[in-house]
């Protein structure tokens, strides 16, 4: 079930073929997850006072931090990418990479290659990073590690994009160099086992006559809420053993938070307040989105499989 108004640039994508074998109809769906952050105490306070959030999906962890200025985030023999996400509210930074180093103050997507890595605050305010899951001890600290105790039958598992065609290296893609344009869905961006999307802010709430209700057959869907208030609407198939159906869903959050939109359930998100933005995180990054020419921005850089 796809619904999307007309004029939303998704009613045009292709259906993407999917990443795992059929599952069971029986296998249980797993119910979304609605993490705000506003009130949930820290998975952890620095003993300067930063506070931080570590949350997870299947294959991504999202590590937000309310950070005081000089603080330092060290990754030492980070096995594989992550991302550092800044938007108008975040927290100025220098990020060190072996050799590299690069200071960030603007609205901007980071990469950040595997090694040993540091992400400082120069500024008070939030620092947002987002690892895949084969950083253990990230993924075994989020505040929902129990939630995948097992993993989610119904998600493929992660499996790397090709490498960059010029290696692995730290990378600063600033947003005002890429405005939301018309024809392109947000601002997307991927490595080798994400992919995020910048939506754009919104000065008004979501016409509830224009939702866009659809389902996403074998990945989650992380939505980070950042400025705000959200109701995700959602539906659970309903599979031949009804005992494990669910009512249908209308979680209300925050900002900060996060959402775990499981498959294959139909969902929607409806901005409620004056002013929101969300930004979408995929792990492994998506097909349909890739298949669009010109919606990933940093294409050239990393090939699809």
């Amino acid at each position: 079930m796809t619904m999307y108004a007309k004029d939303d640039l998704r009613s045009q994508l292709a259906s993407a073929p999917s990443a795992k074998a059929a599952v069971d109809p029986s296998t249980p769906i797993a119910p979304a997850q609605y993490l705000d952050f506003t009130e949930l105490p820290p998975t952890a306070v620095s003993p300067a006072g930063s506070r931080t959030w570590q949350a997870r999906g299947q294959n991504a962890v999202l590590v937000w931090t309310d950070a005081v200025a000089g603080e330092r985030f060290e990754r030492d023999g980070q096995p594989d990418e992550y991302a550092v996400l800044l938007y108008s509210g975040s927290a100025s930074i220098r990020i060190i990479a072996g050799d590299q180093e690069q200071e960030v103050s603007e609205e901007a997507f980071v990469v950040v290659p595997p090694g040993d890595s540091v992400v400082e605050a120069l500024t008070d305010g939030p620092v947002i990073r987002v690892f895949s899951t084969v950083a253990e001890d990230l993924r075994d600290g989020a505040l929902n590690a129990g939630a995948y105790a097992e993993p989610d039958p119904r998600c493929a598992p992660l499996v790397p994009w090709p490498d960059p065609v010029d290696g692995f290296r730290l990378r600063v893609h600033r947003l005002a160099e890429t405005p939301i344009t018309e024809g392109r869905f947000g601002r997307i961006f991927r490595t080798t086992n994400l992919m995020v999307n910048f939506l754009a802010e919104e000065p008004t709430p979501r016409d509830p006559l224009k939702l866009s209700p659809h389902f996403h057959d074998d990945f989650e869907q992380l939505s980070l809420g950042i400025k705000g208030e959200f109701v995700h609407h959602i539906q659970y198939p309903w599979g031949p053993d009804s005992t494990q159906w669910r009512a249908e869903d209308h979680g209300r959050v925050g900002t900060p938070s996060l959402t775990v939109i499981p498959p294959p359930t139909v969902h929607t998100t409806q901005g409620m307040g004056p002013h929101q933005q969300l930004i979408d995180i995929f792990s492994p990054p998506r097909q349909d989105f890739s298949a669009r020419p010109g919606w990933v921005l940093n294409a050239a850089e990393y090939p699809a499989p």
